[in-house]
C-alpha cells in the first residue's frame, strides 16, 4: 500500500490522504481533486459551511506509511527537500492548545499560537459567508504569536473557518462573530 497526500503548496499542510494498491495517484492534483478540494464545517445550525482550496494551490505527493494522516490529515506537514521535492516521511505539526486559537469578529480573525516562533509564520485561512468563501493570507511576524488577518462580516453570525499556520496543525471549525 501506498500513501498518497494532497498538501497545500504556501503552508505545507496535509488537507488530504489516500492510501492506494496498485497504481500510483496521478502527480496532477486537479486529476484528485478537481478544480478545488472542499474542506466542510458542521455548523451547529445543522448547516454544512463549504471551504474550498484552489487546486492550483495544492500539490500531490507520495509519502512513507503513515496512518494518522488518513484519520487526521491536518495534523501532519509535508517539508521539501533544497531541490524543492517533498521529503518521503510526513511531519507531526505541532498541536493548538491552552491559550491559543482562533477568534472572529466583524473586521477581522485573528489567530494566535501557544508558543511566538523565532521566523515568521505564514498564515493562510479561509472563511465561509454564506455563497461565499473570503480567502486570507497574512504572517505571524517573528518573537510573536498573534496576528489578525482583515475580513469584513456581519455581526452575529456563524462561519466556517480553516486556518492554517506554518508549523502548526490546521484547524477547521466553527467560528462565530463576536
Amino acid at each position: 500500500m501506498a500513501l498518497t497526500v494532497v498538501y497545500t503548496a504556501g503552508t505545507g499542510h496535509v488537507v488530504g490522504a489516500l492510501a492506494l494498491t496498485g497504481a500510483a495517484a496521478p502527480a496532477d492534483v486537479a486529476a484528485l481533486v478537481g478544480r478545488a478540494l472542499p474542506m466542510r464545517v458542521f455548523l451547529d445550525d445543522g448547516s454544512v459551511a463549504a471551504l474550498p482550496l484552489d487546486a492550483r494551490d495544492l500539490a500531490v505527493a507520495a509519502v512513507d506509511d503513515e496512518p494518522g494522516a488518513l484519520f487526521d490529515p491536518l495534523a501532519f506537514g509535508v517539508e521539501l527537500s533544497p531541490e524543492g521535492r517533498p521529503e518521503p516521511t510526513l511531519v507531526r505539526l505541532a498541536a493548538w492548545s491552552g491559550g491559543a486559537g482562533v477568534a472572529l469578529s466583524a473586521t477581522g480573525l485573528t489567530v494566535t499560537v501557544q508558543v511566538a516562533q523565532a521566523r515568521p509564520a505564514t498564515v493562510v485561512a479561509l472563511v465561509s459567508d454564506d455563497q461565499d468563501t473570503h480567502v486570507l493570507a497574512g504572517e505571524i511576524p517573528a518573537q510573536r504569536s498573534q496576528v489578525t488577518l482583515p475580513v469584513s462580516l456581519g455581526p452575529g453570525g456563524k462561519h466556517g473557518v480553516l486556518v492554517l499556520v506554518a508549523g502548526w496543525a490546521g484547524r477547521l471549525e466553527e467560528a462565530k462573530v463576536t
